[in-house]
C-alpha cells in the first residue's frame, strides 16, 4: 500500500503501538500475539492486524510478533531516527516543559534552538540549549537551516512570525497556539495541539456520563 493511501487514523495509532511495544520490550517480553496486544491496548486483534498490514504486516502465523523487532520496524516507519532540526518559539512554562520532557529521546526531531521575546529569559539554558532573543531568529535559521518549528506563544503574535518562519524554510509546525497556520500557509505540514479543546471534550464526556447516570 502506498503511503498516501494510508488513513490518518492508522498513522495516529502508530505512536501508541510504539509506546506500548517500548514498555513490553523494557519488561523483557520478546513475543506477543495480536490478541494479547489488543487486550493490553483496548483494541481488537483484527484492528491491529489491519493497521500492520498497511505496512506489509510483521507477524508470523502461529508465532505472533517479535516485540523488539516490531518496535524497531514501527520506529523506522515513524522515522524516529531522522533527527530533523527543530526550533522552539516561546520558552515560558509550556515551552520549557516541552524542551525538557518531550525531547528526551529520539522522536524524529532534534531541538537545536530556543527563542523568546522576553529579555529576562534570554540567556537561560534549557537542556543544554541557550534561550536566544527572538531578534536572533532569522540569522540562526539562515546559519542552521532548521525545518521544524514548535510554537508555544499566544496567537496574536503568530501571523508575522509564521510568515517569517515559512520564508526562512520552515516546512513543519508543531503548533500549540490557536492560530490556524495551515489556513494561512497550506504549503506546510502542521500538527496542532489544542490542550483546552481536549479538556473541554473531557468536560462534555464527564457531564454526559453524569446525565446518563
Amino acid at each position: 500500500m502506498e503511503k498516501n493511501d494510508i488513513s490518518i487514523s492508522v498513522i495516529k495509532r502508530l505512536p501508541r503501538y510504539y509506546r506500548f511495544l517500548e514498555n513490553l520490550k523494557n519488561n523483557g517480553i520478546i513475543r506477543i500475539s495480536s490478541k494479547e496486544l489488543a487486550e493490553r491496548m483496548g483494541l481488537t486483534a483484527s484492528q491491529i492486524r489491519h493497521d500492520f498490514n498497511c505496512f506489509g504486516g510483521f507477524g508470523q502465523q502461529g508465532y505472533g510478533y517479535n516485540v523488539p523487532e516490531l518496535y524497531k520496524q514501527i520506529g523506522d516507519i515513524l522515522c524516529i531516527d531522522s533527527q530533523t532540526k527543530a526550533i522552539l518559539i516561546g520558552a515560558g512554562n509550556l515551552g520549557k516543559a516541552i524542551a525538557s520532557k518531550v525531547f528526551v529521546g529520539d522522536r524524529g526531531f532534534r531541538l537545536v534552538g530556543i527563542f523568546d521575546k522576553n529579555e529576562a529569559i534570554s540567556g537561560k539554558v534549557i537542556k543544554g540549549i541557550p534561550v536566544r532573543h527572538i531578534n536572533y531568529l532569522e540569522n540562526f535559521c539562515i546559519d542552521n537551516s532548521p525545518e521544524c518549528a514548535i510554537i508555544c506563544i499566544p496567537s496574536n503574535d503568530m501571523k508575522e512570525l509564521t510568515d517569517l518562519l515559512c520564508k526562512l524554510g520552515i516546512k513543519y509546525f508543531w503548533n500549540f497556539s490557536n492560530y490556524d497556520i495551515a489556513m494561512a500557509h497550506p504549503e506546510v505540514l502542521v500538527e496542532s495541539v489544542h490542550l483546552s479543546d481536549s479538556l473541554m471534550t473531557l468536560s462534555y464526556l464527564a457531564n454526559s456520563e453524569e446525565g446518563e447516570g
